[in-house]
């Protein structure tokens, strides 16, 4: 089925396993984003650790949102290509969202090679930067969190820009799906618009 770069079909720009990889090891800080007691959604910027297939984010134990992710661990977590210097444009741009449950961890050994990992992140070619934030991660309160993804949201605004301007073959683009096919044609004729 041939695909149409409406500006409003957005499912079918996908990143390629590689270039998630890509994205998530480049970008420097993600959005955690969970529901409160109340039903209000929220989010707050942390810095990350993408680590098989997981983020791994990391605050103190007695933040509202450890209450909250241990009342209901279903979380999402937004990362963007702005988090990180692509001059040369050899890094993907775009941004995903990942539909996730939360797991807590407090033991040594996650701690060690985590507060290691996001120390080197934070600080990459400082060792004594490096240092300093593993001391100031490593405090009696503090809690890891693991998120593993169930669903991934995908924008890959490199092949939307390439399709655009029509330089994308067909077998590029990714499946098009439910909200910009079932729902997006509903919505179009609830408003008196031709299907697509």
């Amino acid at each position: 089925m041939a695909h149409t770069h409406d500006h409003e079909i957005v499912s079918i720009y996908p990143f390629t396993d590689e270039e998630i990889d890509q994205l998530m090891n480049n970008s420097l800080e993600c959005v955690l984003m969970w529901g409160t007691k109340d039903g209000w959604p929220v989010g707050v910027t942390q810095s990350f650790v993408w680590r098989d297939g997981k983020i791994w984010i990391t605050f103190a134990a007695h933040r509202h949102r450890a209450a909250a992710i241990k009342r209901d661990n279903r979380v999402s977590v937004n990362v963007s290509s702005a988090g990180y210097a692509n001059a040369d444009g050899t890094l993907p741009s775009g941004a995903i969202t990942f539909k996730g449950h939360g797991e807590f961890f407090e033991d040594d050994e996650t701690k060690n090679w985590f507060y290691t990992a996001l120390s080197k992140r934070v600080s990459p070619d400082n060792p004594e930067g490096e240092a300093a934030f593993y001391s100031l991660l490593d405090s009696p309160l503090r809690t890891i969190l693991c998120v593993t993804p169930v669903k991934k949201i995908m924008y890959n605004a490199g092949t939307a820009g390439r399709h655009m301007a029509g330089k994308v073959d067909e077998s590029e683009l990714g499946e098009r799906l439910s909200g910009d096919l079932d729902r997006m044609n509903r919505e179009r004729a609830k408003r008196g618009l031709e299907p697509r």
